[in-house]
């Protein structure tokens, strides 16, 4: 009779991806980002291990919005009283803080939980091509 393997934080092994955002379509590399962090890719996945990797997006100012995103697609946070929700255009996000942009993207990716937490913990962004991250030695996608 064989017994059916289990993943858990002793046999897991993080490995460390690298992708390159410059010209790619902005959700798209978020969407890969968060496969990549949760683990989906792997044969051994289960959802409530966190058996993912660690992600480096690189270029972050340079992915592409399609249609009119940049124009019309605003991100909204409240201040806690009432009448002060603050909105900034996509426009001027992905001017002042291109890397914050696709963190939100990835962030309503991954599931909204302690593990999903700790699966953000592991994503990197970069703004220009130049990283520090060599030492790891990152698989490019």
């Amino acid at each position: 009779m064989t017994k059916t393997f289990m993943p858990n934080n002793k046999n897991i092994e993080h490995k460390w991806f690298i992708i390159d955002a410059k010209g790619k379509i902005f959700g798209r590399v978020a969407s890969q980002a968060a496969i990549l962090l949760r683990g989906k890719h792997k044969i051994n996945f289960v959802p409530h291990v966190d058996c993912g990797d660690n992600v480096i997006i690189i270029n972050c100012s340079k992915a592409i919005l399609t249609g009119k995103k940049l124009s019309n697609k605003r991100k909204y946070r409240t201040t806690g009283y009432v009448g002060h929700l603050k909105t900034i255009k996509y426009d001027d996000l992905m001017k002042n803080k291109p890397d914050k942009a696709m963190f939100l993207a990835v962030k309503g990716m991954i599931p909204n939980n302690s593990l999903g937490r700790k699966e953000l913990l592991r994503l990197r962004l970069v703004s220009g091509s130049e990283h520090q991250y060599q030492a790891q030695c990152p698989e490019v996608v």
